[in-house]
């Protein structure tokens, strides 16, 4: 087939699928979608678009824009499920086009849902980082009445969306506040409820009525001030302090309720004696409650002095370790980076060495060999097949030879095969016969022991590679070319 005729037929397809994917656009400003020219590679092209289409749903594009994001989404999977089957090139650009179109559609869709209705967007998005999605139900509504709002946007019907705008954002805000409560004071109410349940209010009502007072407190501040963290932290720890009080008070009560008055004191007394005893302090049972107190006190102070002394001269001479610390490590570092840095330079004068003397081993004519990025490329000028055939000759025997002399200078790198050709004949011909010829090329070397059979690759280029012009015989000659590329085992091309 002549190569002019099979680029037109390609564009040709490329057009149809574009315009297969207008035509079954939903009702609106008519999609523009973009053609991709035949020559761009598809694997990339899919790589970027998925990239695209994750980076648009970190920005909540599937939420505000979801019809087209989802048509974007499947556009996407369909160019991967073609290409794994090995479809037409026309159908894989087509689905790329449509996706990037559709996915262009979505964000310029999801700009206008974030100007038409920013207040439900922000009362969603504060919701779900409090955690209002653990309600269930409740949220499930809240957010279906949100996507109500992206269907209108979607579908131009602005109007209703702003309209609709203030009872979701309402009720978003509901929720996330009744999840901050349940996250801060949840436990307070439910230690106040059981406490009821079970009559503690009748027995120690001043302690009940205390956690109720706080947790009141603790609640309308919540209300009044959301986002003021440390505050309703403050808060909802003195309500469930006051909380817990309840029962050991309650307990406490029902234990002296029977007692005598001299009993309840001698009680009492053991308590501060048993305290004084811990403390090591002077026995004053014989003075008054208050005098007892006041000796406890005194020494819990005194003690507190000394431990403060002590805490922080260890203070300070952690501080003099850390610091004697970080200057042994600095002094470390320094060794091994500069050990580092020994090691690098010497790999690189090493892989220098290695790729001069392989360069020494062909003759200009024969091949070209120079280093890029931390590869060794050897482009076989010289290596020749018969037309249309992947079979190796006998006189290419010796510079396979010189090759696989190169190659073991590096012990066992990786290496890939590329195998190209000019552009004479149809692409699907060009891509099988180079594949062919890069195959025969990694059989040779596995064949002859060069390296085990996992550590070679073969690829065919096709005519998609070109070093020189294919309107010329001389730059078809150079086209038509096996290249040999060695990747050197970790730490031999730093």
């Amino acid at each position: 087939m002549n190569h002019t005729l099979g680029k037109e037929t390609n564009l040709i397809l490329i057009l149809l699928a574009v315009i297969l994917l207008v035509l079954t656009a939903c009702a609106g400003h008519p999609l523009q979608v973009t053609p991709i020219s035949k020559s761009e590679n598809p694997q990339q092209l899919i790589n970027e678009l998925d990239n695209d289409i994750a980076m648009a749903r970190k920005n909540q594009v599937n939420v505000l824009a979801p019809t087209w994001f989802k048509r974007a989404d499947n556009s996407l999977n369909a160019a991967k499920t073609d290409l794994e089957k090995g479809d037409r090139l026309s159908e894989i650009l087509g689905n790329i086009a449509g996706g990037q179109a559709q996915l262009q559609r979505a964000e310029e869709i999801s700009k206008t849902a974030r100007s038409t209705i920013p207040d439900a967007i922000k009362a969603r998005e504060l919701a779900r980082q409090a955690g209002a999605t653990n309600l269930g139900s409740d949220y499930t509504a809240a957010e279906n009445r949100f996507l109500d709002l992206t269907a209108a946007i979607e579908k131009d019907n602005l109007g209703y969306a702003r309209r609709s705008q203030a009872s979701v954002t309402d009720q978003f805000r509901r929720l996330e506040l009744r999840y901050i409560k349940i996250q801060t004071i949840g436990e307070v109410r439910r230690l106040i409820k059981d406490a009821r349940e079970k009559g503690l209010h009748k027995i120690s009502p001043q302690s009940y009525a205390a956690a109720e007072s706080k947790l009141t407190e603790a609640d309308n501040f919540i209300t009044e001030n959301p986002y003021q963290k440390e505050k309703m932290q403050q808060l909802a720890a003195e309500a469930l302090f006051m909380a817990r009080r309840i029962h050991p008070v309650a307990a406490q009560t029902e234990k002296v309720e029977n007692m005598e008055p001299e009993q309840i004191v001698l009680w009492a007394e053991g308590i501060l004696y048993q305290t004084t005893q811990k403390l090591g302090a002077p026995d004053m049972r014989d003075h008054s409650f208050d005098d007892q107190v006041e000796n406890i006190l005194a020494t819990i102070s005194a003690q507190r002095a000394d431990h403060d002394f002590i805490i922080e001269t260890t203070k300070k001479q952690q501080a003099e370790i850390e610091k004697l610390q970080k200057n042994v490590a600095a002094l470390e570092g320094q060794t091994i980076k500069e050990q580092k840095e020994k090691e690098r330079l010497l790999a690189q004068k090493q892989f220098n060495e290695k790729l001069s003397s392989i360069q020494h081993y062909f003759k200009p004519q024969e091949a070209e060999v120079y280093k890029k990025q931390n590869q060794v490329i050897i482009r076989l000028k010289a290596m020749q097949f018969p037309v249309g055939q992947s079979v190796i000759l006998p006189e290419n025997y010796t510079l396979l030879s010189k090759v696989q002399s190169a190659i073991r200078t590096f012990g066992e790198p990786d290496v890939i095969i590329g195998g190209h050709t000019d552009s004479t004949g149809s692409e699907n011909l060009n891509e099988h016969l180079s594949q062919q010829r890069a195959d025969a090329v990694r059989q040779y070397f596995v064949a002859n022991e060069t390296l085990p059979y996992e550590k070679i690759i073969a690829v065919g280029y096709g005519s998609m590679r070109p070093i020189a012009s294919n309107a010329t015989q001389s730059g078809r000659a150079m086209n038509r070319r096996i290249d040999v590329i060695i990747t050197p085992e970790a730490g031999q091309s730093k």
